[in-house]
């Protein structure tokens, strides 16, 4: 079903015009009757009148009288007396009383035939049937148009009385899209019709069903971040002490180090892919300068650049936006691990930070070996990793790095792009925060 307000019109009028030809319908064969029967009682009224028209009234013999809509003769003893201009001089209607329908003069009439007994004559009137019609058909359907041409009116009434009938649910609807996605508080019940209490009782219902489901995820968030890393953390100062009493170099000991670090990134992603989803997600958006967000995360890895030989370079100056810190820092954070982890030792990595209008934009590139053309939209899928689990890079990944950083994207609703660094011919990862720049805090825009 399409609009309710155009189906509730469309049956109203629907049925009020098939009521209203209906009873048309019935008011003018019912009109016709009526005025048949009043034509009929004229033509007998003019009769009577001509019955008492005395011998002398008249010029004498067969003088014809003009008349306009009726026929009539007079006779006695099969002699005609009088009669009207239209009138032929032959009998038109039998010497019987009553009415008649009868031919003459290429028509067909309708005759009345009365005998007065004091003057022994016969009073013969008559109308065409088609010129009775005819009248009778006018007087009806003037009486029957205004009601047809009142359909167009009553469909713009009808229109506003059923929009002012929905207005509720549409404030209703009007409020529940209002709602923040953080806002599972009740709808108010106050000033509800009968018929949307219940829709609204439901409604609050699923809200409050919504809010306890969404505190228990939470919690379950909480306990499985500290369940999950508290072993990890365990295992890791075993495996050092371990690494104590092993020679250097020991391949197993190696392996099991290199598999505790890959489950505490996979714990740290799914936790942070956790509660950047748009459901757990709650924003809480402040003027931020993304060229300082983007110095502070280069400095939590300055060890790991100098670990790899690595050199990053940012280019760009202070650019303030609306944004949640910890999802920017996430994102920047999965940008340059990203970077840092597939860009090989002695090799470069690049961050611009530019305006351009009301956008800001965000490059991250690297000297690696970057991402064939057609595998950029598969780069994105959760737990995807170009080229398999067993990576050439050798490099420990689970596949969310950049799920999370599009999920966060598409939060700030910003465009993420890939592609091929034409400085240092690796891979390239531009955003684009359109109409997010403001105000910084000296009140000017950034430059």
């Amino acid at each position: 079903m399409g609009s309710i307000r155009i189906f509730l019109i469309v049956v109203i009028l629907s049925i009020m015009t098939l009521g209203i030809f209906i009873s048309a319908l019935h008011g003018y064969r019912s009109g016709i009757l009526n005025a048949q029967k009043i034509f009929d009682s004229e033509l007998a009224d003019t009769a009577q009148l001509l019955s008492v028209v005395r011998d002398g009234d008249h010029p004498g013999g067969t003088a014809a009288l003009e008349t306009t809509r009726y026929v009539f003769q007079i006779w006695r003893d099969g002699t005609l007396l009088l009669r009207s201009a239209n009138s032929p001089e032959i009998l038109v209607a039998p010497l019987k009383g009553g009415f008649h329908d009868r031919n003459f003069d290429n028509h067909r009439w309708r005759t009345y035939s009365l005998y007065h007994e004091l003057t022994g004559r016969w009073v013969i009137t008559a109308e065409r049937l088609d010129i009775r019609n005819s009248l009778a058909e006018n007087i009806v359907l003037e009486s029957v148009l205004p009601v047809l041409l009142l359909l167009p009116v009553l469909a713009v009434v009808i229109w506003i009385v059923v929009g002012r009938g929905l207005a509720p649910l549409e404030r209703l609807a009007n409020v529940l899209g209002h709602k923040r996605a953080d806002d599972l508080g009740p709808i108010p019940l106050e000033n509800q019709p009968v018929e949307l209490t219940r829709l609204t009782i439901s409604a609050n219902d699923l809200l409050r069903r919504l809010k306890a489901s969404f505190e228990r995820e939470k919690q379950f968030t909480a306990n499985a971040a500290h369940e999950l890393r508290t072993p990890v953390s365990a295992l890791k100062i075993h495996l050092h002490n371990l690494s104590r009493e092993l020679p250097d170099g020991d391949d197993r000991l190696q392996a099991l180090v290199t598999v505790t670090d890959r489950m505490g990134h996979l714990i740290e992603q799914i936790l942070a892919l956790h509660r950047t989803t748009s459901d757990q997600f709650i924003a809480n958006f402040t003027t931020l300068d993304l060229h300082t967000l983007v110095q502070d995360v280069i400095v939590g890895k300055y060890a790991l650049l100098e670990e790899n030989n690595q050199q990053l370079e940012l280019r760009g100056a202070n650019c303030y936006l609306q944004g949640d810190r910890f999802a920017l820092e996430t994102l920047i954070q999965n940008l340059l691990g990203n970077a840092v982890k597939y860009t090989p030792e002695g090799g470069s990595i690049l961050v611009t930070i530019s305006g351009s209008g009301n956008a800001i934009i965000l490059r991250v590139e690297d000297s690696g070996p970057g991402i064939p053309e057609d595998q950029y939209e598969l780069a994105f899928n959760r737990f995807q990793r170009i080229g398999g689990d067993q990576n050439s890079s050798g490099v420990v990944g689970c596949g969310l790095g950049l799920s999370i950083v599009k999920q966060i994207v598409e939060l700030h609703q910003a465009q993420i792009t890939l592609g091929r660094s034409s400085v240092l011919g690796g891979l390239s990862v531009s955003i684009v925060f359109s109409e997010k720049r403001v105000a910084g805090p000296d009140g000017q825009k950034d430059v």
